[in-house]
Formats: C-alpha cells, sequence, structure tokens
C-alpha cells in the first residue's frame, strides 16, 4: 500500500512518552484519512523504551523501529529514520511530547497547498527557561547574520517535507548533521504553521547545555566560514597595531629617548597576543575537526535492532 506520511520521532530514556506519542500521532492521521507508518528510533536509551516500543509494534505493523547500539545523536536519529521512510511525505517531530503531534494536521494541510517544506514556528515556549530561549533566539539570529542562507527563527526540527526534499537531504553526505540548515540550505519552497509548545510532560529533557553549544557549533562551523575569517582579520589587525607598537617603542627610545617601563603594560600586550593566537587556533581547530570526521567515513550510526 502507498504510504503518504512517514512520522519519524527520535526517542532517548522516553519510556514514559512513547505509549503517549504513538496514541497521539496514530489519532491524529487516522482522523485525517492518511495512510501513514510510523518510525521510532531509539537512540541508545538506557531505561525501557525500545522493550515499550517493541510491544506495540507486535499489535501494529504500521509502527516501525530502529534501534541503535549507544546514543549517536538528535540528528542522527532523524536522519536513520529519513532514510528507512517510504512516504510521500516526512514528517519530523521530538519524542518527548513537547511537540504536539496534532498540529500534524495543520502541517499536512499547508504542504498540500504545494509547498515543499512546512515548519512548525514556535509562538510561545512553555516551561523552558529564559536563558535557554535566549541563548536560542541569539544563536539562530547570530547564525543567520553570518551566513547566505535564511534559517527560520524560533523553530526546531518539527517540521513536514515532501519526498523530493529527503532525497535531496539524502544526499548531503556531512557527518555532522544539522538538518534545520541543511533544509534551509536546499532551497525549496517553504511555509510555516505556529503553534505553543508544550512544557515536557514526564522525565528530564536530554539536550542540556553541553549538547546545545555544541549543537551551535556544527550550525556554525556547517554554513559559515564567518569565525575562519574573523581569525584571518584578527590576525591581520593584531599585526599592524603590533607593528605601530615596535616603531612607537623604537621611537621612544632612540628620538625621544624615552624608556617606557612597567610590568602591566607587559602583561597586558601578552595576554592579548596570546588571547588572539589561542582564539584563531581554536576555531582553526573546530573546521580541522570536522574534516577529520568527514575524512574517517566512519558511519553515521549503527542500528543493533530494527523491524525496518
Amino acid at each position: 500500500m502507498k504510504i503518504e506520511l512517514s512520522i519519524i520521532a527520535p526517542l532517548l530514556n522516553e519510556e514514559e512518552n512513547v505509549f503517549e506519542l504513538y496514541n497521539r500521532i496514530k489519532n491524529t492521521c487516522e482522523s485525517c484519512g492518511i495512510s501513514y507508518e510510523i518510525i521510532l528510533v531509539d537512540d541508545g536509551s538506557k531505561d525501557n523504551t525500545l522493550q515499550v516500543i517493541e510491544k506495540i509494534a507486535t499489535s501494529d505493523e504500521r509502527l516501525k523501529y530502529i534501534s541503535f547500539s549507544r546514543n549517536f545523536g538528535h540528528q542522527a536519529a532523524l536522519f536513520a529514520g529519513i532514510e528507512k521512510s517510504t512516504g510521500d511525505t516526512i514528517v519530523l517531530i521530538d519524542g518527548d511530547l513537547q511537540d504536539p503531534p496534532e498540529k500534524i494536521e495543520n502541517l499536512w494541510n499547508k504542504i498540500k497547498e504545494g509547498n515543499d517544506v512546512v515548519y512548525a514556528k514556535r509562538k510561545i515556549r512553555k516551561g523552558e527557561s529564559f536563558l535557554k530561549k535566549s541563548t536560542a533566539a541569539i544563536f539562530y539570529r547570530l547564525l543567520n547574520s553570518i551566513t547566505a542562507i535564511s534559517i527560520p527563527v524560533d523553530t526546531g526540527d518539527f517540521r513536514i517535507i515532501n519526498r523530493k526534499v529527503a532525497d535531496e537531504l539524502l544526499k548531503m553526505n556531512d557527518r555532522s548533521k544539522f538538518l534545520r540548515g541543511q533544509i534551509a540550505w536546499l532551497g525549496f519552497k517553504e511555509s510555516h504553521v505556529e503553534y505553543e509548545r508544550e512544557s515536557r510532560k514526564n522525565g528530564n529533557s536530554n539536550f542540556g547545555y553541553k549538547k546545545m553549544f555544541r549543537f551551535a557549533i556544527d550550525g556554525i562551523t556547517s554554513f559559515s566560514n564567518f569565525p575562519l575569517k574573523f581569525a584571518s582579520v584578527s590576525g591581520i589587525l593584531v599585526s599592524l597595531i603590533s607593528f605601530v607598537m615596535i616603531i612607537y617603542v623604537l621611537m621612544a627610545k632612540f628620538v625621544w629617548h624615552q624608556t617606557i617601563t612597567g610590568w602591566t603594560s607587559i602583561m597586558v600586550t601578552v595576554l592579548f597576543l596570546g588571547g588572539i593566537q589561542l582564539l584563531s587556533i581554536g576555531i582553526i581547530g573546530e573546521y580541522i575537526s570536522r574534516i577529520n570526521e568527514n575524512v574517517k567515513q566512519r558511519q553515521l550510526y549503527i542500528i543493533k535492532k530494527s523491524n525496518c
């Protein structure tokens, strides 16, 4: 049977949310009269997430699952689901129920209007701290200002894409995935629907500040060379300042016969130069690290168990 819609949800230690997630997706799709499949990706959970998924799958052949050998990350889990999907259109949704499955109907209706991508834009973000919301807002606005592509602000991975977009996405061989940026880079026709993001129902968030920082670095280094240009320009400016300072010191010594003394001035100069150098090395190191990951060509993920 032809599948109209594939719904992909990555899960990490979500045993308390799996059954409700499944039921809400199922009820939404059936109320729309859509032929569908649900693909749940267990991203190396340490609890009973996989066991709950397997139990549901025994009574519903439309539920597919993929279980990783370990935690490979949220983006790898979404990508694995896209690779295994068979639907003409694909919904990406988080498995923690903060993105309400009922909004799939809105996304579905919008993509039928001829759009290739319809993303869900957060109007309200419940249960998130001011720090998390503000850092996310700053990151996306910064990313848009230093890249040639426009990544929608106040959005996550919750969206619907058609098969054409999915096929092009699968051709991209980046090892560090940043799907929302990659989808924007493809340049297909986009639209959006607004929604209120719910508070997390059960358990704790698996996306802490450390992962957020790593995710931000992946996004910036994937779509912008601005940090490298910043390192180059900083090096040139510091060299010019240093050259002017050398001339000043020589003039003071041999022309004006003044002796420049002071521990403070020496330390400020050394620390300033050292800071710029270390910052530049760090930026270059991030890009070299990405090259190293791509050169190794290791698997993006390893499947331990699956019924796909």
